[in-house]
């Protein structure tokens, strides 16, 4: 019997195993794989996401300094240029900050806050935008109208202007003590609140679509419950432009975090994302420390214009008439 029972196991590992394989073959001889690399600037763009993601997720042990131990700042250190210019130091490769801090080691760090932030929101936009955009497609009547109009008025507002205007009532309406502590919360709420209109209108768009068709109108027949048709029928069909305006919205997240944090209403100055390295440093800009806020603004820029090139490919790469 325990010799049956391990054969069992052995042969269900090797069909799991198999299984797997078939699905990366697949994958590999896939037109989506042969549309990317053939691509050097995809090739590249990727590659420089992978390298900001993994030293943002890996920041404790990639950063040669921990920015936000005190004990290791010395303030001694402050504003030393980088390794290459008069004055460097090997310690510091991108210089230092005002405070002390290595910059190389705060942009690493302040990356992992602003993509968290930016991950964070584009799935709560994602997550609600779909829904709201099922429900509006699906059922119609006055679920529809209710839905697109509400989405109207928000499109008549320019994003940053809902974010700062979310941002804004939370702070006024949550005691003080609370702003510190809650800060990422708010910035996820006041970013995904301003972009889940752009799925809602997609996924409603699609779903009407796919609930004229054969196979909804026969699970209709056999009485399966119209959320179950929703998530299971029409839900995986709509995906393919949502993962397009997802990584699109990445981006843009991570430039509209930068944006409320260089205003100071973002991320606190005790856990500075990018966006607040940029405005900290700004300060110093004419003053001949330029390195303190041109090296985050790059680091920035070529974060977005990465993540923007690989939603351009993704979505000229899900696209049938572009093939």
């Amino acid at each position: 019997m325990g010799v049956g029972g391990e054969r069992q196991d052995e042969a269900a590992a090797a069909g799991a195993v198999a299984r797997l394989g078939d699905v990366f073959r697949r994958f590999f001889d896939s037109d989506l794989w042969h549309s990317f690399t053939r691509s050097p600037v995809v090739v590249v763009s990727a590659l420089v996401t992978l390298a900001v993601v993994g030293a943002a997720l890996f920041a404790p042990l990639i950063a040669p300094h921990n920015p936000f131990d005190l004990a290791s700042i010395d303030l001694l250190d402050s504003e030393i240029p980088p390794v290459w210019l008069d004055g460097g130091d090997p310690r510091f490769l991108l210089g230092t900050d005002a405070e002390g801090r290595d910059i190389l080691s705060t942009i690493i760090y302040g990356a992992r806050i602003s993509l968290g932030v930016g991950f964070a929101s584009v799935l709560f936009a994602m997550v609600l935008g779909v829904g709201l955009g099922l429900l509006s497609g699906y059922l119609g009547g006055t679920v529809d109208a209710v839905i697109m109009r509400i989405a109207d008025v928000q499109l008549t507002f320019p994003a940053i202007l809902i974010a700062l205007l979310i941002d804004g009532l939370s702070r006024a309406v949550l005691p003080r003590d609370l702003h510190g502590d809650i800060w990422f919360t708010v910035l996820v709420l006041a970013i995904g609140l301003s972009f889940w209109v752009q799925y809602a209108r997609t996924v409603r768009g699609s779903a009407m679509v796919e609930r004229g068709k054969e196979y909804v109108q026969a699970a209709r027949v056999i009485g399966v419950p119209p959320l179950l048709i929703m998530l299971r029928h029409v839900l995986p069909n709509v995906m393919g432009p949502v993962l397009v305006i997802a990584t699109i919205n990445l981006a843009i997240a991570v430039i509209t975090e930068a944006t409320l944090s260089f205003l100071g209403v973002g991320v606190p100055a005790t856990s500075p994302s990018l966006g607040t390295l940029i405005r900290v440093g700004n300060d110093f800009l004419f003053s001949g420390s330029w390195w303190i806020t041109i090296f985050p603004g790059a680091a920035l820029a070529i974060l977005v214009l990465a993540v923007n090139l690989l939603g351009d490919w993704l979505r000229d790469a899900l696209n049938p008439k572009l093939r």
